[in-house]
């Protein structure tokens, strides 16, 4: 079973239907899928527009909260006999699409009033080991998984959190996916520890985290599309020095951050000196995709360019033109890129994150 942002299962199907998998049942925001290899012969399903993934063990539904807990606790002895599960993870499927009448995905009250009621059960009988729902796992750790499709109607299964730092994808979603797997339904817990200017801040902190880049105190970051400055934000709280490049304003908060400095211009106007130093370069605006990678492709193909890791977002305009994708990363590898890898953000709405690290 897959969740995935509200609009995009046909894309979810489309891209999981080369390695084998079916469609069997869907809603908005969740996907369920059915495959004819064995079962040791299969990874979990994984893509570009595949938020998280589990081993289905079916759906139940009832009159009642009540109900459902006991025809899960029923389902979990068929499934599994004395099986145990280290952590319980509950959400509800996207019901809108992001940025919607302000929707954001994550834990809802409804979900939260269902794992408050469904935990001290599972782990008071041994289902589920720890006490607290909805923590991150860590590698090796295997999850159960609750997804609300309604109130009422919840679909069950499981997953096993892999190591992101494996040498070997062989498993298909070993780095893409690892770190995906260990938030609750795909999207990142975070308690920001200064102002949230806007949600780009959110973008930025998931996209850093999925990518996997090292970035570190005192590194030299430069985002493009920076105003009013959320993303900044995220970057100078770890510590980081940032140039915001923006014709438009950045907020005052951003502004009286001594490591910060604005550059008030477009990226494709600036000298590439502006760029030295620099060993991450983020780009978030509001333009057609081959524009983007062309004022990136002219900064990284300078002989003085230090830049290491590239966060781009691509702004797709329509899941019809997902099909363009395969062309971006390859004129991405172009430049003598590496690890290139391409995901729907959680908190994205209709735009992709594409992270890719270069030889420096």
């Amino acid at each position: 079973m897959v969740c995935c942002q509200n609009g995009v299962e046909t894309a979810v199907k489309d891209e999981v239907s080369a390695a084998g998998w079916k469609l069997a049942f869907s809603r908005r925001g969740f996907v369920s899928l059915k495959h004819d290899g064995g079962a040791g012969e299969l990874a979990l399903p994984h893509g570009v527009f595949v938020r998280t993934a589990a081993w289905s063990l079916g759906l139940i539904q009832g009159s009642d909260a009540a109900s459902n807990r006991e025809a899960l606790i029923a389902r979990l002895s068929e499934a599994g006999g004395e099986q145990s599960w280290d952590r319980l993870h509950l959400w509800p499927r996207d019901r809108l699409t992001v940025g919607k009448f302000g929707f954001e995905p994550g834990i809802d009250e409804v979900s939260l009033a269902v794992a408050e009621y469904l935990t001290p059960v599972l782990h008071s009988r041994g289902i589920v080991r720890q006490s607290l729902c909805n923590q991150v796992a860590t590698p090796g750790e295997r999850v159960l998984d609750v997804v609300l499709i309604e109130p009422s109607q919840w679909a069950i299964g499981w997953h096993q959190v892999p190591d992101p730092a494996a040498a070997s994808d062989s498993a298909g979603y070993v780095g893409s996916m690892a770190v995906p797997l260990a938030w609750p339904g795909g999207v990142q817990p975070i308690e920001p520890t200064v102002p949230v200017i806007s949600r780009a801040y959110y973008k930025a902190a998931e996209a850093i985290c999925w990518s996997g880049f090292e970035m570190k105190a005192g590194d030299l970051a430069v985002e493009v599309g920076a105003s009013p400055g959320g993303a900044c934000g995220r970057l100078l709280e770890l510590g980081m020095r940032v140039i915001g490049i923006d014709p438009a304003d950045m907020d005052a908060e951003i502004l009286g951050d001594k490591r910060f400095r604005h550059i008030r211009a477009r990226a494709g106007d600036l000298p590439r000196r502006d760029f030295a130093g620099a060993s991450w370069l983020l780009v978030d605006s509001n333009v057609r995709p081959d524009q983007t990678l062309t004022t990136v492709e002219h900064i990284v193909q300078h002989r003085q360019s230090s830049i290491r890791g590239l966060l781009l977002t691509l702004k797709l305009g329509g899941i019809e033109h997902a099909d363009r994708i395969p062309g971006w990363v390859r004129r991405i590898r172009g430049w003598g890129a590496r690890d290139i890898r391409v995901r729907q953000l959680a908190r994205g709405k209709m735009e992709l994150c594409l992270a890719a690290r270069l030889d420096r």
